[in-house]
């Protein structure tokens, strides 16, 4: 699983000139699901998204996380991130999972996030987005759970 985050003042996902998910203050998380991830890595992915310090402390070092925050998570799905792109002048997809298994370890993923996080909100999986970010820093980190 590859989560590229984002440190936000505040990000929002719209669908059809509708927004379906928007957070102030956070994370925002483009989710990337690969053919073997499972239980184990959507565990470990939201363990990580959620202690992950790149929050600032009163010394201004990054040295908190969203769970000490209490920001906002926006969980937004983006299998382009598992392309590959070593090669030629057009990604492959072959590294990403099929949209059934992505569907089903993303929505786990949320689920589990819920459960530990009281501020968590998503964009549609499958659908056209337009993802809008105010990035904080800028900060952004690469995140990859096997």
């Amino acid at each position: 699983m590859i989560a590229l985050i984002q440190r936000a003042l505040s990000a929002r996902v719209d669908v059809d000139n509708e927004t379906v998910g928007a957070i102030g203050p956070g994370l925002l998380a483009l989710v990337a699901v690969q053919p073997d991830d499972g239980e184990a890595q959507a565990k470990r992915m939201v363990e990580r998204l959620l202690g992950y310090r790149v929050f600032a402390d009163e010394a201004g070092k990054m040295n908190r996380s969203l769970t000490d925050t209490g920001g906002g998570l926006l969980l937004v799905s983006q299998f382009t991130l598992a392309a590959d792109t070593r090669s030629g002048m057009r990604p492959s997809f072959t590294s990403a999972a099929t949209p059934e298994h992505g569907r089903t370890w993303f929505e786990r993923l949320v689920d589990l996030a819920r459960a530990a996080h009281p501020r968590v909100e998503i964009g549609r999986f499958g659908a056209h987005m337009q993802v809008h970010l105010v990035n904080d820093g800028p900060v952004t980190f690469w995140l990859e759970v096997r």
